[in-house]
């Protein structure tokens, strides 16, 4: 990535480059890349591929760009950040023209993460365990109703109940031994 073969969008052009990759790579082949966070999985098998069928990495970059696109499009999509240009000091630490803003702020870069699990390789590289395990993403919540069923009216904070909560189990089976007879 980063060589004269592959072309190499701009920020902008980030998310249509990865759903034109999407769309190439699912034409013939049922792969589940739904920009979902267990998608990163396939992405991870994909290139577990790419490294044990020997292919050198010139013949793989733009296979390993497009890859890489749509880890930072999952990014964008599942944590809230955004494409952004590296300047030229981002450039030469990333060694990438673009990567994601993180809504913290923070800067991440899905196409090198690509590129190192390709190098690389193994469990300590996982593109889904760098999503679960990353730093900045927007937390989803779970929407209050509005109507305070939850606890103080428009607060959405949990209700306190008082005295003891118990609930039913349903019956799926003989208990014990007697109930066998």
């Amino acid at each position: 990535m980063g060589e004269a073969g592959v072309h190499m969008p701009e920020a902008e052009g980030m998310r249509s480059y990865a759903a034109a990759f999407v769309a190439h790579v699912t034409d013939r082949r049922r792969l589940p890349l739904d920009y979902s966070v267990g998608s990163l999985r396939i992405v991870d098998f994909l290139i577990d591929g790419l490294r044990k069928g020997g292919a050198p990495r010139e013949r793989v970059d733009e296979t390993l760009f497009g890859l890489g696109a749509y880890v930072g499009e999952v990014l964008v999509r599942q944590a809230g950040a955004a494409w952004v240009d590296f300047d030229a000091d981002q450039q030469a630490y990333f060694t990438q023209p673009v990567g994601v803003r993180m809504p913290d702020g923070r800067l991440w870069n899905p196409l090198g993460k690509v590129l190192n699990r390709f190098q690389a390789g193994g469990p300590g590289e996982s593109l889904q365990t760098f999503y679960l395990t990353l730093h900045g993403r927007l937390r989803r919540a779970v929407a209050a109703d509005p109507r305070g069923a939850c606890g103080a009216p428009g607060t959405g904070r949990p209700r306190r109940v008082s005295g003891p909560v118990t609930t039913r189990r349903a019956r799926s089976g003989p208990r014990s031994r007697s109930d066998q007879l």
